[in-house]
């Protein structure tokens, strides 16, 4: 296999909130609830991390830690992310910060007693609907969505509230890391996927979409390709719909007609 691209293993991650019917083009899920699709490196984890999610039940309103606050707990990062909707039923919602700002007593309270779900911003949610997610933003997915998350390749997430689940809540951890707000409106867009256009211009990493190399802005950090329709080949290895590959920039890219890719790239 190329030196210079590789296809990432797809393994799949059993949630509470999964779905056991995974739209095309992904493998029907075994009766299971899948609710995660990681892509990973086979030998060493990767700066970013890109991910399939499903959802048939809300996820726990949570938060991520920053950089800063990451390694005063000894993380090797903190973690920010964005998310691409690629589906939503009707009704579909995310919660992306609170709708007026909280205080971390305030935050506290309503954790507790379950009024937080309230003061959550829940944004009804259609395809081509992109929203980045920086650390300390408190947040959540609705029920059925389907969406595409690059990230930061850190699993630290802090529960604030999981709806009475039977799952551990890191209330503390939470509190320190959230800076509980309303959301700023032009971290978030609409996507026309027939457009080329940078999503993300750092800080953490950026993010294009097109049918090919981005004319500029590629730094020599390795680059990972999603193909969200279509296929591409890099180096003799082909990535199609559902899959995600990892490339040194600029390599020669075959990319199938009508073709459309993602590009992540981690900032250092």
């Amino acid at each position: 296999m190329s030196q210079s691209a590789q296809l990432l293993n797809a393994r799949q991650v059993i949630k509470p909130w999964g779905r056991r019917d995974l739209p095309a083009p992904f493998e029907l899920s075994g009766g299971k609830r899948i609710g995660e699709i990681w892509f990973e490196h086979e030998r060493a984890p990767l700066d970013l991390l890109v991910k399939y999610l499903f959802t048939s039940e809300k996820l726990s309103i949570q938060v991520h830690p920053s950089d800063e606050l990451g390694a005063e707990k000894g993380l090797p990062s903190g973690k920010e992310e964005c998310w691409l909707v690629l589906d939503a039923e009707p009704g579909a919602v995310l919660g992306i910060g609170t709708r007026e700002p909280l205080t971390s007593d305030q935050l506290r309270a309503a954790a507790l007693d379950g009024s937080l779900e309230q003061l959550m911003d829940w944004k009804p949610v259609s395809r081509g609907d992109f929203y980045y997610i920086p650390a300390g933003t408190v947040h959540a997915i609705g029920a059925g969505v389907t969406l595409v998350e690059i990230q930061q390749n850190a699993d630290i997430t802090y529960r604030l509230f999981d709806y009475g689940r039977p799952r551990e809540l890191h209330l503390d951890e939470g509190l320190e890391a959230a800076a509980a707000g309303p959301y700023p409106d032009d971290l978030g867009g609409k996507v026309n996927f027939a457009a080329d256009q940078q999503l993300v211009a750092g800080p953490k990493f950026d993010l294009w979409l097109g049918s090919s190399w981005p004319g500029e802005g590629l730094s020599s950090e390795l680059v990972h390709i999603i193909p969200l329709v279509g296929s591409v080949n890099a180096e003799g290895v082909r990535a199609k719909a559902g899959e995600c590959l990892v490339c040194a920039p600029r390599v020669p890219l075959q990319v199938a007609p009508g073709a459309r890719l993602l590009f992540a790239q981690a900032r250092k």
